[in-house]
């Protein structure tokens, strides 16, 4: 099955993992991801339904927006990725314009500009819901004109939700398969990222998470796939689950220039 890539840039994004990850994914009929991110697993695998959800909101209506009109969309966005809208000024008064925006298709528009145009393709939001990722200095800047194709086509088969994983986890019947890629537990505590959104992801999350899907798996029978780096942590969390260690490639500096390999789980409870 050749590989695809999201439209987005996302941070922790599973691109270079998904072998690994549809290897240990079990069959089932409907893919559930709680955490669908920029939605790389949804794009690499092949299951008869998709329930995609995550807990942000201009996320799940950007989905929603290419979904049922990609092309209006396609048109509209070119429309930002200009030589004059790829510098410092034209950046912050978007990120401006995105922050005080209400209407959802324009914040659609706008999210998809800033996410190519941040640094490092972030999504964080300040405590008052703010997007205040910086500009990131890019040379030239790609359009993903023929990944949202390629997106809007598979969405076919999806429905997007936002709302807090442990809600879309109880929605799963039999048959389903759980997918989960939460915020990682930090390998340190300077590398600590899981305030994304405007609701952080802390410790007791993650033993939550760890919580439910063993309950979900033991009750329903319905297997639940997570990820996470390998901690003592996680190695903790997940000691009633089948832990599989995996080893992807990471940025390790702010610049995203200097890589090395990591350890990651995959973890199935089943």
């Amino acid at each position: 099955m050749k590989k695809s890539r999201a439209f987005l840039k996302w941070a922790g994004g599973k691109y270079t993992l998904i072998e690994k990850i549809r290897y240990h994914l079990p069959e089932g009929e409907t893919l559930i991801e709680p955490f669908v991110g920029a939605g790389s697993v949804f794009l690499n695998t092949d299951y008869e339904r998709y329930i995609l959800a995550d807990i942000n909101q201009d996320l799940i209506s950007l989905f929603k927006t290419i979904k049922h009109t990609p092309q209006k969309f396609i048109n509209d966005a070119k429309l930002l990725f200009t030589a004059n809208n790829n510098q410092e000024s034209a950046f912050y008064q978007f990120r401006q314009l995105f922050n005080q925006s209400k209407d959802p298709y324009q914040r659609s528009l706008l999210f998809l500009y800033l996410n190519r145009h941040c640094f490092n393709g972030l999504c964080r939001y300040n405590n008052s819901g703010e997007f205040n990722v910086p500009f990131g200095k890019y040379q030239k800047i790609y359009f993903p004109e023929k990944e949202i194709i390629f997106f809007s086509e598979k969405a076919k088969k999806a429905k997007f939700i936002c709302a807090n994983y442990h809600k879309v986890m109880k929605q799963a019947k039999k048959g389903s398969v759980i997918y989960c890629d939460p915020p990682y537990e930090p390998l340190t505590y300077s590398a600590n990222f899981t305030t994304y959104y405007k609701n952080g992801f802390n410790q007791q999350d993650q033993k939550r998470l760890a919580i439910l899907a063993e309950k979900i798996a033991a009750k329903s029978s319905i297997p639940v796939l997570i990820s996470n780096h390998d901690t003592e942590n996680t190695r903790e969390w997940y000691k009633k689950a089948k832990i599989h260690h995996v080893e992807t490639r990471r940025s390790i500096s702010c610049y995203g220039q200097s890589r090395k390999k990591i350890q990651e789980l995959l973890v199935l409870y089943q």
